[in-house]
């Protein structure tokens, strides 16, 4: 039986095919990324082939992630494995306490006065605290977090747009993405936590240079109940011949013969 996420859905989705047509319409090359949390530590500890951090290093949950992504392991962790308060609040395992809603520790080095410091702050979107203790990461393929509360899929731009066609393919909607600057994990996983919505991010120097995000990478973060109908969504455009990678037309050669290949 499949344990539902935080967001309530207990469907027992074919992660395999969702990742085979990703792959196929989009050849992803970084490992897609599941992300649980658990209410109790022992719940965490019982996800299959689970490793903890070593206790005596403090870690960006960047690297948490990056972990996952580039070495394939399924990670459990706590409020006591991460660095600080910035990492733990975005994931809701550190609250949002005086302290941190100060902004003292970034002023003087991503902003310039105490007062930018502290509306970064304000305009982070995190998880909510308190409900959850542990949390784990695991490739999303591996079935380990057997339906995790979001996805993470790193992504080129054009990808990222090309996953955002397939997404709003069938019940359109607009989505509109937010930029808080550093702390950008505000904008991916702590968003989708927190909304439950596809939330597209520009990762941050922090999950660059701790996390190995890649030059020319974005980040979407999403419950897994959108992916199946971004897949279908990707299907039918490319039915259409609208495909990754878009190959380019010409600067100077009229548009209308491969318009017309779509569109009739």
């Amino acid at each position: 039986m499949t344990t539902a996420n935080s967001f309530g859905d207990d469907k027992d989705y074919d992660f395999g095919a969702i990742i085979d047509g990703l792959n196929k319409y989009l050849r992803l090359k970084a490992t897609p990324i599941g992300l649980k949390r658990f209410k109790t530590v022992a719940d965490m500890e019982a996800v299959p082939r689970v490793r903890r951090p070593n206790p005596a290093e403090k870690l960006a949950f960047d690297q948490i992630v990056g972990q996952t992504r580039w070495i394939g392991y399924t990670l459990g962790i706590t409020m006591e494995n991460l660095m600080g308060a910035q990492c733990g609040a975005v994931i809701g395992l550190h609250p949002r306490d005086k302290e941190w809603r100060s902004g003292k520790r970034m002023n003087g080095v991503w902003y310039g006065t105490l007062k930018d410091s502290a509306a970064h702050q304000r305009a982070m979107t995190c998880a909510k605290y308190g409900e959850y203790e542990a949390i784990v990461t695991s490739p999303l393929a591996s079935g380990r977090i057997d339906n995790p509360d979001i996805c993470l899929f790193y992504m080129t731009p054009g990808q990222m747009i090309t996953f955002i066609n397939g997404l709003q393919h069938r019940g359109y909607k607009k989505y509109e993405f937010s930029c808080v600057g550093e702390s950008a994990c505000a904008d991916s996983w702590g968003k989708a936590l927190s909304t439950g919505e596809p939330s597209v991010s520009i990762p941050c120097y922090a999950e660059r240079k701790f996390g190995g995000v890649q030059d020319d990478e974005m980040l979407v973060a999403l419950p897994p109940s959108f992916l199946p109908s971004v897949v279908k969504g990707l299907e039918e455009l490319s039915n259409v011949g609208l495909r990754y990678p878009i190959p380019n037309h010409g600067l100077q050669k009229s548009p209308l013969d491969s318009i017309a290949t779509s569109y009739g």
